[in-house]
C-alpha cells in the first residue's frame, strides 16, 4: 500500500548483489516544459467524478477561509467557523478499488487566522464500533484508522510536510521530500485532538504557521488521507496509481489563504540531565571504583529567518534518550554503519540527501554505498592510539562543544542546508606505577557541511551540490601519524525527466575528495582496507610513501523507467582507488567500477490469486582499475501481495567465478568459486492483531556456506500495547577466512609473505525484543532489548598456494609444525625446512552480549518533555569456539551487568 508517510521508510531502495559486468550508456536531454494554462475550479463535490488527473492542470481546489474566532482543539465542531467553512467530501480509493469512490463519507474543512491552520475532518462510519483505534508512540504506525494532511506550502510539486492522527489520537509528523519520499524525523509543535461518536470519529488540528516554511503568497499545495483499517481501505484527495509515480507533484490547491504573515520564529529548548553510572571496575582501578555521578546542561536554539530559512543551533548537546546501538561480530575488513539516532542530526536531514533526486527507486547491485555526508562522524569515538599503561580512562565518544543548522529555501526553488560542529579535543587519563599523565587521543575539530540544490521546470530538472570540509588542530605530534589533517569533497548531484510524462528519468551524482596529511598519515591511509594500494600484483595503484595528500573521485549514474506495468532499471558507478571521504562521510571501499541493468513486470490489478505481483531480472557486475572481473551474475526476483494482504517474495542469483582483490587484505589476487543464492520472506497482514513474519537465505559456494533464518512476531494485545519478538540463527561455513599475513622472503611465489587463512564454522543466535506501552498520545513507555550469542572454530590451517587461484597449502597435511601453547599458535610452516616459524593469537572465540534500554517519555506540554532512561549491557568473551546455546545463555546470564540511570528535562519556549 502507497502510504508515504507511514510507511517508515525515508527511501524505497532496494539494495541487491551480485554481478554481470555491463557497459551502461545514457544521454541526457532534457524534458520538455508543460504549457501553462489557467486552473479549472472543482466540480461539486457532492457529485461523483472520476478521480482528478493529477498530471493535468486541473487541479481540484479545496477553499479555506480566516476566522477571527477563537478555536479550541477538542476534536468536535465547536465553533461556529467550522459550519460556515465548506467541506471537501470528493475521495477516490486507491485500495482495495484503485479509482472508485471512497465507501464511506469523510467531510474535511480548513480554516485559518493570523497564527495558524486549523483542520476538521468529520470521518462517517457505519459502524463506528468497529473503528480500529489503537494508541502508540508519536510517529509509530499501528494499524489503526487515521486521517492524514498533506501540505506543499512552497508549491513545488516536491517537498512539504505531513501532519495525521489517528482515531486513538497518536500523533504522526515528517517532511515529504522527492515526490515520493517521506522522512519521520521532523517534530513539529502542534495540537490535536480526536473524538468519537455514534456516527464515526472526528480529527481536529491546529498546525502554527511558525512551524511551516510556505510563500507568502499564492496557493499552497494539499492532499488528504483517510484510512479504515478493517476493510484496507486508503482513500485520497489525489493519489499516486500504483503502477504509477509522484506523489506531491499530484497535489490538489489549498487557495484562500491570504494575508498570513509569519510570525516571528524563536524558540528556545534548554535541557538539564542528571545520570549515574555502575559499572564493574578492575581491580585498583584508579579511575573507577563501579559507580559515576554527573549532571549536565545545554541548550538547542531554532530562529526562523523570513518564511524559508530556519537556524537550528546547539550547546552541549544530549543524546542520552537515544536507543544504543545493536551488537555486532564483524570478523570483515568493512566497517560497521550504524543509523543516525541523535535528534539535533536527524531533525532536516532530507535537506542533505545527496545524489538521489529524481527518481524513486535506485538500485545498487554490489555497488558499494557512498555517503558523502554521515553525521555520526561528528562526535565519534577517539580515533587516537592510547598509549600502553596499567589502567586507562577514555572516553566513549567525542564532546560536541556545538553545532549549528541552517536550511530551507532562497530564491527561485533553491534548497540550502548548511551545517557547522565543532568537537573537544579528547583525552585518556593513565596510570602505571602510580603515577599518572594524560594523553591526547582526539584533537579539537571543526566540521563543515554545504548543501545547495535548485529544481527547474516545475521539478523536470534538478541540479545541486554539497561539500564537506574538516579540519583538525593537533596538540601532540603523535596523533599527526594517526589522524588526518584535513578533509574537503565536493559533489555535485541532478536529475532530468526524459519525457513531459515523468516516466524516464536520468540521476546522477559526481565526486571529489582531497585529504592532506604527514607522510605516515598518508601511508596509513593508503594501506587501509579502503585502499590497499600494497597489493603486490596491483597495477593501476601503487604506494606512494612521499605523498602528503591523497585525491580521488566516484559517480554514479541512473537511467530509469518508473510508470506503467514495464518498468527498467540500470546504472553505473565508479569509485577512483583515491577516493576517501571517511572523515566525514561513509564507504567501506574503492577502486570499483560497476554498472547493472534490470527489467521487469509488474501486475497491479487484483485477481483471485493475488492482489499485486511482480518479476524482475537483472545482470551486473563489478570491475577494477586493472580490469579484474571482480564479482559478477544474473539475478532474478518475484513478490507478491496475496489476497488476503500478505506479502510473500523470493531471489534468487547465480554468480559465475570472478577474481577477488581483497580476501588476503592486501596481498595477491585470489579467485571465487562459482556460487548461487536463494532468500525468501513471507509477512502476514501487517494490520492484523498479531504480525508474523519468516525469512530465509542461503550462500552456497565452494569457498563459503552461509545459512540463515528469522522469524518475528508481533502481537498487540490491547490498544495501546504491544510486543515484538524476533529471533534469528545464522550458520557460517568459510573455507577461507582470514587470520593473518607474515612475511617470509622464502615465501617466493606469494611475494614474500604466507597469507593465512581458516576454515570457520560460526553459529550465531541473536533476537530484538520490544515492549511499547502508550498510556496516552504523551506519555509512553518502551523496552527494547537486543540478545546475541556467538561462536566461531577454526580447523584446517592454511596459506595460500599460488597468487590468483583458490589453491592453498594445508598445514595438517603438507608436513608443517603447529602448536597451541598459551592462548598462542605457533606455526613452522616447512616443519624441518629453513622457513621460519611465526605466531598468532587463537583464532577461536565466543562471544555473548545484551544490550537494551527502557525509555519513559512524558511530553507534559507542547514540545516539552522529560526522559527517565535506564539503560544495560552486558558481555563476555572467550576462546572456546564451539557454539552450546545452554553455555552461552547461562554465559550471558552470569556476566556482570554496566546499569545506566538518566533523567534529562527538557522546556520549549517560543519567543
Amino acid at each position: 500500500m502507497q502510504y508515504p508517510p507511514l510507511s517508515g521508510n525515508h527511501t524505497r531502495v532496494p539494495v541487491l548483489s551480485g554481478a554481470l559486468f555491463l557497459l551502461a550508456v545514457v544521454f541526457v536531454c532534457p524534458a520538455p516544459a508543460s504549457d501553462s494554462t489557467s486552473v479549472q475550479k472543482p466540480l461539486d463535490s457532492t457529485s461523483v467524478q472520476k478521480p482528478p488527473d493529477s498530471t493535468s492542470v486541473h487541479k481540484p481546489i479545496v477553499r479555506a477561509i480566516r476566522t477571527q474566532e477563537v478555536i479550541t482543539v477538542d476534536g468536535r465542531l465547536t465553533e461556529g467557523v467550522w459550519h460556515a467553512a465548506p467541506a471537501w467530501t470528493r475521495f477516490f480509493q486507491l485500495d482495495p478499488v484503485e479509482g472508485a469512490p471512497a465507501t464511506k463519507r469523510t467531510e474535511v474543512r480548513v480554516v485559518y487566522d493570523d497564527v495558524a491552520l486549523y483542520l476538521n475532518a468529520r470521518m462517517y462510519d457505519t459502524a463506528p464500533d468497529s473503528i480500529v483505534a489503537r494508541l502508540s508512540r508519536k510517529d509509530v504506525g499501528p494499524n489503526s484508522d487515521f486521517f492524514v494532511l498533506y501540505l506543499d506550502p512552497y508549491r513545488d510539486g516536491r517537498s512539504g510536510f505531513y501532519f495525521a492522527l489517528d482515531a486513538a489520537g497518536t500523533y504522526y509528523d515528517g517532511v515529504l521530500l522527492n515526490d515520493d519520499w517521506d522522512d519521520s524525523s521532523w517534530d513539529g509543535v502542534w495540537e490535536g485532538s480526536v473524538s468519537r461518536d455514534s456516527a464515526g470519529w472526528y480529527a481536529e488540528m491546529r498546525i502554527p504557521f511558525s512551524q511551516l516554511r510556505f510563500q507568502t503568497t499564492g496557493e499552497w499545495g494539499v492532499n488528504f488521507a483517510r484510512d479504515i483499517a478493517r476493510s484496507h481501505e486508503s482513500d485520497f484527495l489525489a493519489f499516486t496509481p500504483k503502477n504509477g509515480s509522484g506523489f506531491v507533484s499530484r497535489f490538489g490547491v489549498l487557495d484562500g489563504i491570504n494575508g498570513v504573515h509569519p510570525p516571528g520564529r524563536i524558540e528556545i529548548l534548554p535541557y538539564v540531565t542528571t545520570r549515574a553510572e555502575y559499572t564493574l571496575p578492575l581491580p585498583g582501578d584508579p579511575f573507577d571504583d563501579g559507580s559515576t555521578y554527573s549532571a549536565g546542561a545545554g541548550a538547542d536554539l531554532k530562529v526562523g529567518i523570513g518564511t524559508n530559512l530556519t537556524l537550528d543551533a546547539t550547546i552541549n548537546p544530549d543524546f542520552g534518550q537515544v536507543e544504543v546501538d545493536p551488537a555486532v561480530v564483524n570478523l570483515t575488513d568493512v566497517e560497521t554503519f550504524y543509523e543516525e539516532k541523535r535528534p539535533f542530526f536527524l531533525e532536516g536531514a532530507s535537506i542533505f540527501h545527496f545524489g538521489q533526486g529524481g527518481g524513486k527507486d535506485f538500485w545498487n547491485f554490489n555497488f558499494p554505498s557512498v555517503n558523502i555526508f554521515y553525521s555520526r562522524r561528528i562526535g565519534r569515538a577517539p580515533q587516537g592510539s592510547v598509549p600502553e599503561a596499567e589502567f586507562t580512562d577514555v572516553p566513549l565518544g567525542t564532546k560536541i562543544l556545538g553545532a549549528a543548522k541552517l536550511s530551507g529555501k532562497l530564491g527561485d526553488n533553491w534548497s540550502i542546508g548548511s551545517i557547522l560542529g565543532i568537537t573537544a579535543r579528547e583525552y585518556a587519563d593513565l596510570q602505571s606505577g602510580g603515577e599518572r599523565t594524560r594523553a591526547e587521543i582526539e584533537p579539537l575539530a571543526y566540521y563543515g557541511v554545504l548543501r545547495g540544490h535548485k529544481e527547474f521546470a516545475e521539478g523536470r530538472q534538478g541540479l545541486g551540490f554539497l561539500s564537506t570540509v574538516t579540519e583538525r588542530v593537533y596538540q601532540d605530534d603523535r596523533l599527526r601519524d594517526e589522524v588526518n589533517r584535513s578533509a574537503t569533497v565536493l559533489g555535485i548531484d541532478g536529475w532530468t525527466f526524459l519525457d513531459g510524462e515523468k516516466e524516464w528519468v536520468i540521476t546522477g551524482a559526481v565526486a571529489g575528495s582531497r585529504v592532506a596529511g604527514n607522510q605516515a598519515r598518508m601511508l596509513a591511509l593508503q594501506t587501509n582496507s579502503q585502499h590497499y594500494f600494497q597489493r603486490p600484483d596491483g597495477v593501476y595503484s601503487r604506494v606512494d610513501s612521499s605523498a602528503t595528500f591523497l585525491s580521488g573521485y566516484a559517480a554514479r549514474f541512473w537511467l530509469a523507467k518508473q510508470k506503467g506495468s514495464v518498468f527498467v532499471n540500470s546504472a553505473f558507478g565508479i569509485i577512483h582507488p583515491g577516493f576517501e571521504i571517511n572523515d566525514l562521510g561513509f564507504f567501506s571501499r574503492s577502486d570499483v567500477i560497476n554498472a547493472h541493468i534490470g527489467v521487469g513486470y509488474q501486475w497491479v490489478e487484483p485477481t483471485s490469486v493475488y492482489r499485486r505481483f511482480m518479476i524482475l531480472g537483472a545482470g551486473f557486475g563489478n570491475r577494477d582499475f586493472d580490469g579484474n572481473s571482480t564479482w559478477q551474475g544474473l539475478f532474478f526476483r518475484c513478490e507478491s501481495e496475496l489476497p488476503d494482504y500478505s506479502q510473500l517474495g523470493f531471489n534468487a542469483a547465480y554468480n559465475p567465478e570472478t577474481v577477488n582483490n581483497r580476501r588476503t587484505r592486501g596481498g595477491p589476487l585470489t579467485l571465487n568459486s562459482p556460487g548461487y543464492q536463494f532468500d525468501m520472506e513471507f509477512e502476514t497482514d501487517y494490520r492484523r492483531d498479531i504480525v508474523g513474519e519468516l525469512e530465509g537465505s542461503t550462500y552456497q559456494s565452494d569457498w563459503q556456506r552461509n545459512s540463515s533464518i528469522g522469524v518475528s512476531v508481533a502481537w498487540r494485545p490491547t490498544s495501546s500495547v504491544s510486543l515484538s519478538f524476533g529471533p534469528s540463527v545464522e550458520i557460517i561455513k568459510e573455507y577461507s577466512q582470514w587470520i593473518g599475513a607474515f612475511a617470509d622472503p622464502l615465501a617466493a611465489t606469494t611475494f614474500g609473505t604466507r597469507y593465512v587463512f581458516g576454515t570457520m564454522d560460526q553459529t550465531t543466535v541473536s533476537g530484538n525484543v520490544r515492549v511499547n506501552w502508550t498510556f496516552t498520545p504523551k506519555l509512553s513507555l518502551q523496552v527494547f532489548l537486543q540478545p546475541l550469542l556467538s561462536a566461531g572454530k577454526y580447523v584446517d590451517i592454511k596459506e595460500l598456494a599460488l597468487p590468483r587461484s583458490y589453491d592453498f597449502n594445508h598445514y595438517e597435511s603438507n608436513g608443517a609444525s603447529m602448536t597451541l601453547q598459551n592462548g598462542e599458535y605457533i606455526v613452522d610452516p616447512d616443519g624441518a625446512g629453513p622457513a621460519a616459524s611465526f605466531s598468532f593469537t587463537n583464532p577461536d572465540f565466543s562471544y555473548v552480549s545484551l544490550r537494551g534500554n527502557a525509555v519513559l517519555r512524558w511530553e507534559f506540554s507542547p514540545g516539552s518533555t522529560v526522559y527517565f532512561v535506564w539503560t544495560q549491557t552486558r558481555s563476555e568473551s572467550g576462546t572456546d569456539g564451539t557454539f552450546q546455546m545452554d553455555r552461552s545463555f547461562q554465559q550471558l546470564m552470569d556476566a556482570h551487568p554496566d546499569n545506566i540511570f538518566l533523567i534529562k528535562i527538557s522546556y520549549w519556549w517560543n519567543v
